[in-house]
């Protein structure tokens, strides 16, 4: 994760940042003004569609970039990774170090297809090694739009701030239907037990979300388990891919 600086040293400024931040316009020039971004941002869905277009049930891992490969979490994400790589699944990752990292190694140790779609930061952390696919992003939406349109499954391991987020997005299009057969699994069971139990108690007991929202994610410390879970998301997606097309094909 990226800090801000300390001293003299300037902090460069991302495209989110440019985009979110509220310029008078009589200092904006054409090429720095809203209308002008969206071009840039469609830019943007354009090729990370273009280049993932061959890219089916894919699984999303997450988790922390701050994550040392000697640490127990990483091993358990390669090896899940691996395992998923073996049964066909090409596995997607933010591209960065840690436990992206550790997917990413897990899917070409598994001869599986290694994507990393990486994003602008203020301080760059880079690609790591084991990325065979690459796309780099300017806008978080962007990417996070490619994570979910490409996959059949999330697995969440142990991270911070931008892993709680990409897995609240997911739970959120879960619980509004946006999307279908999409398991998301939280793996490690005693970092997780915390937020679970948060959820159940404090969220779900005062009547914020439903006590079936809580079934939207499973929590594991298993590889195999969770690669048993993802498979038979994959199995129902295809049941029930013929049903989704007529259904597509009816709406105006």
């Amino acid at each position: 994760m990226s800090q801000r600086s300390s001293g003299s040293q300037r902090t460069p400024v991302t495209e989110d940042e440019r985009l979110l931040a509220q310029v008078p316009r009589e200092r904006r020039a054409f090429v720095k003004t809203d209308s002008w971004r969206v071009l840039r941002i469609m830019g943007e869905f354009v090729e990370g569609f273009d280049t993932l277009s061959d890219v089916y049930n894919a699984v999303t891992v997450f988790g922390s970039a701050r994550t040392p490969p000697d640490d127990p979490y990483y091993e358990k994400a390669v090896q899940t990774a691996r395992m998923l790589a073996e049964e066909g699944f090409p596995i997607i990752t933010g591209g960065g170090p840690g436990i992206m990292e550790a997917a990413n190694r897990g899917a070409q140790e598994g001869n599986g297809l290694s994507i990393g779609c990486n994003i602008e930061l203020p301080f760059e952390q880079g690609l790591n090694p084991y990325v065979e696919r690459a796309i780099n992003f300017r806008y978080f939406f962007v990417r996070k739009t490619m994570f979910v349109k490409y996959s059949t499954a999330f697995i969440v391991f142990p991270g911070g701030y931008g892993t709680m987020d990409e897995l609240f997005e997911a739970l959120t299009l879960i619980q509004t239907g946006k999307v279908k057969h999409f398991p998301v699994i939280l793996f490690g069971e005693e970092y997780w037990a915390g937020l679970a139990e948060w959820l159940r108690e404090r969220v779900a007991g005062e009547g914020k979300i439903a006590a079936t929202d809580l079934r939207l994610f499973t929590v594991t410390d298993s590889p195999r388990e969770a690669v048993a879970t993802v498979r038979q998301a994959r199995e129902r997606r295809t049941q029930a891919a013929p049903a989704d097309a007529q259904r597509d094909a009816e709406v105006p």
